[in-house]
C-alpha cells in the first residue's frame, strides 16, 4: 500500500461532498466495528461459560484451558492481518474479517463437543478480539493525526459503555429466554447484515486518496501539502522493532493486560479471601466500566497534549497500586476504590494502545506494527489467569503472587518515563 502522500487522488461524492469531515463517519463505523468485537471478548464470553460447562458436559478447567489455547493460537494470525491491512487497505480487510467473524459466531451456535468448542474459541478470539479490533482502530487512525487522541477517546468511551457495559448485561438477560446458541447466532447475523453493508457503503481507506487531509483540513485535488502529514515520520515494522520505545510500550501494555485479566478472572476468589462475597465482586464491575469509559475519553484528549509515555507510566503505576490493594480489600468502600483504580488503568491502557503506535511510528505501516503489538498484548492477556490460580492452589492465598507481580509494572513505569518518542535517523 503506497504512502498517503503519493496515493493517486480520486473523487467520491460521498466523501468530497459530505457536509461534515468524512473522518467523523469513519469514526462511527470504526467504533461500531470495535463494539462488534464483543462476541469474541472475555467480558461477553464469560456470560456463556456456565452454559458451555452444563450443555457440553465439560469441566471448568477444560473450558479455561481451551480458551487460553484459543487466545494464543488466534493471536499468531495478527501480524499477517496487519500486513494485509498495509497491502490491501483497511476497508477490504475489514469487510473480509467482518464476514468471517459473523460466520464464526453462527458456528458457535452449533458447537456440540470439546473439539468444536476449541475451534470456536480460536475463531472468535482471532477474528473478533484480535483482527476486527485491529482493523477498526487502524481505519480511524488513518483519518486522524492531530486530534487522534480525542477521537480515539470518544471511540473508547462508546466501546466501554456499549461493548463492556450494555451488551454483556443484555446477553445475561436474553440467554435464559432464547438460549445461548440463538444469542451467538444473532450476534453473527448483526455482523453479516449490520456491519458488513456499512463497511461496503461507507468505509474508505485514507483521506489523502480523496484530496483531503487528516483531521478535516481541506486540500486541492492534486496537491497534498499539509504540514502535519508532511512531518509524520513513517517506520517499517522492522525499524520499529529495533527501537526501545516499541518494546517498552509493547511490554507495558502486555503486562497490564496480563495482570488485569488475572485479577478479573479470579475476582470472586480474591474477594472471598478478603471476606467479601460474590455479589460485592460483581458490583465492582460497575465502577470499573464507568471509570474505564470516563478515563478513556479524558486520557484520549490528553494524548493530544502530553507525551504517550506519561499516560503509559501512570497506567503502570496504577496497576502496581491495584495489586497491593487486592490484598487489603477491607470493605465495600475499599472495593469501590479498587474498581476505580482498575478502571482507570484500563482506560489509560486503551488510549495508549489505540493512539501510541500511530503517534510513534506513523500511518504507512501501521497495520504491520499494530499487528505485531497486538500479538504481544494478547499473549500477555492469555497468560494472566494461570499464575494467579497456581499460586492460590500452592500457597493458599494470592498475597505472594500479587506482591511479586507488582515489581513488573513498577519497573516498566520507571522505564517508560525515560523512553519516549523514538527518533528516526536520516
Amino acid at each position: 500500500m503506497s504512502h498517503p502522500q503519493t496515493s493517486a487522488v480520486r473523487y467520491s461524492r460521498l466523501v468530497n461532498q459530505s457536509p461534515i469531515f468524512y473522518g467523523w463517519i469513519i469514526l462511527l463505523i470504526g467504533t461500531f466495528g470495535a463494539i462488534m468485537t464483543t462476541p469474541g471478548q472475555t467480558h461477553a464470553v464469560s456470560i456463556f461459560i456456565e452454559y458451555f460447562i452444563t450443555d457440553l458436559g465439560i469441566s471448568r478447567s477444560l473450558v479455561s484451558s481451551l480458551y487460553t489455547v484459543g487466545t494464543l493460537v488466534g493471536s499468531f494470525a495478527l501480524p499477517i492481518v496487519g500486513r494485509r491491512i498495509d497491502r490491501h487497505g483497511p476497508r477490504r480487510v475489514m469487510l473480509i474479517i467482518t464476514l468471517l467473524f459473523g460466520l464464526a459466531c453462527i458456528y458457535m451456535g452449533f458447537v456440540g463437543n470439546v473439539i468444536m468448542l476449541g475451534l470456536g474459541f480460536i475463531l472468535i478470539r482471532m477474528l473478533g478480539q484480535g483482527s476486527l479490533g485491529l482493523v477498526s482502530s487502524n481505519i480511524i487512525n488513518q483519518w486522524w493525526v492531530r486530534r487522534r487522541g480525542t477521537v480515539m477517546g470518544i471511540s473508547g468511551l462508546l466501546m466501554s459503555l456499549i461493548g463492556v457495559g450494555a451488551i454483556p448485561s443484555l446477553l445475561n438477560w436474553l440467554i435464559p429466554i432464547y438460549g445461548w446458541r440463538a444469542m451467538y447466532m444473532l450476534m453473527g447475523l448483526v455482523l453479516l447484515i449490520g456491519l458488513a453493508p456499512l463497511v461496503i457503503l461507507f468505509v474508505r481507506d485514507q483521506p489523502e486518496q480523496y484530496g483531503l487531509h487528516p483531521d478535516g483540513d481541506r486540500a486541492s485535488m492534486t496537491s497534498i501539502t499539509n504540514t502535519t502529514v508532511q512531518n509524520e515520520i513513517s517506520w517499517t515494522v522492522q525499524e520499529a522493532q529495533r527501537t526501545l520505545a516499541f518494546w517498552i510500550m509493547g511490554l507495558g501494555l502486555a503486562t497490564v493486560a496480563l495482570l488485569i485479566t488475572g485479577l478479573m478472572f479470579h475476582m470472586v476468589s480474591i474477594f472471598k479471601d478478603n471476606q467479601l462475597d460474590a455479589t460485592t465482586a460483581a458490583w465492582v464491575y460497575v465502577p470499573i466500566a464507568a471509570t474505564t469509559a470516563t478515563v478513556n475519553l479524558g486520557s484520549g484528549i490528553l494524548a493530544d497534549r502530553i507525551p504517550v509515555r506519561i499516560l503509559l507510566a501512570i497506567a503502570l503505576f496504577l496497576q502496581t497500586i491495584a495489586l497491593f490493594m487486592a490484598q487489603y480489600l477491607t470493605g465495600p468502600t475499599m472495593a469501590f476504590t479498587y474498581g476505580v483504580v482498575l478502571g482507570s488503568t484500563m482506560g489509560l491502557m486503551g488510549t495508549v494502545n489505540s493512539v501510541g503506535w500511530a503517534k510513534y511510528f506513523g500511518r504507512t505501516h501501521l497495520g504491520s506494527i499494530t499487528g505485531m503489538a497486538a500479538t504481544i498484548l494478547i499473549i500477555g492477556s492469555s497468560l494472566g489467569p494461570m499464575p494467579f490460580g497456581v499460586a492460590r492452589d500452592w500457597f493458599g492465598s494470592y498475597q505472594l503472587v500479587l506482591t511479586i507481580f507488582a515489581l513488573l509494572p513498577f519497573s516498566l513505569a520507571i522505564a517508560s518515563l525515560f523512553v519516549g518518542q523514538p527518533q528516526k535517523q536520516a
